[in-house]
């Protein structure tokens, strides 16, 4: 049991800095300025569903599937950056529409859209995220584990489960500092959370680029 405890407990101080969950808390406060207060919850349970799931494929399946279509880490890294350039851009330079009251029926029908991406992916599961656990996976498979084969087995998805709990309790303090914040500091927060998630997709696009160019892609 104390070895179950001690991987899990890595387990999360790995991924807990590298999916950070504060930030995801912030890009939802940005993009869920106008929806209805069951959009909201809507979005909040499912997102960490979500992220659940992504995980427990990527432990799983996903050196399998990136194998399987031809996708390299810097080819996910670069994708990754430029869906968070655009939806940064999308933030940052927000599109008023004309029928407002068209766009406030859809919000529900978009809820699970938003749920996924960005928020459960790239944002809390992203390039980063995904290339670890793809790496730590491949690690256990192909190298002794010092640990016994049933904590292999039952650490991974438990260590999962936790930082999606702990992810839906972050996401459940948004509603207490929308109020706080109010309509005008939650469009300020998505302004400011676009420009950074330009930076932030920019920053992969290079961290990809570098990969490939250490690697001898382009040679």
């Amino acid at each position: 049991m104390f070895e179950l405890l001690t991987a899990i407990g890595i387990g999360l101080a790995v991924l807990l800095p590298l999916s950070n969950p504060l930030t995801t808390v912030a890009l939802f406060l940005g993009l869920s300025g106008g929806m209805t207060i069951d959009a909201r919850k809507k979005t909040i349970n499912t997102t960490p569903i979500y992220v659940f799931f992504i995980m427990l494929v990527s432990w799983y399946s996903g050196q399998a599937i990136m194998n399987t279509f031809g996708v390299s880490i810097p080819g996910l890294r670069i994708a990754g950056g430029f869906i968070v350039a655009y939806i940064g851009f999308r933030m940052l330079f927000p599109v008023v529409e004309a029928n407002k009251n068209s766009d406030e029926e859809k919000i529900l029908d978009n809820t699970s859209s938003i749920a996924f991406v960005p928020l459960a992916m790239p944002s809390t599961a992203g390039p980063g995220t995904i290339a670890m656990i793809i790496s730590m996976a491949s690690s256990v498979i192909t190298n002794e584990s010092e640990y016994p084969h049933w904590v292999v087995l039952i650490a991974p998805p438990l260590v999962f489960f936790l930082f999606s709990i702990i992810l839906w309790a972050c996401l459940k303090s948004s509603n207490m500092i929308m109020k706080f914040f109010g309509t005008n500091g939650i469009d300020a927060i998505s302004r400011i959370m676009g420009f950074l998630l330009v930076c932030m997709g920019v920053q992969f696009i290079i961290t990809g680029i570098g990969e490939l160019t250490r690697s001898g892609f382009f040679y």
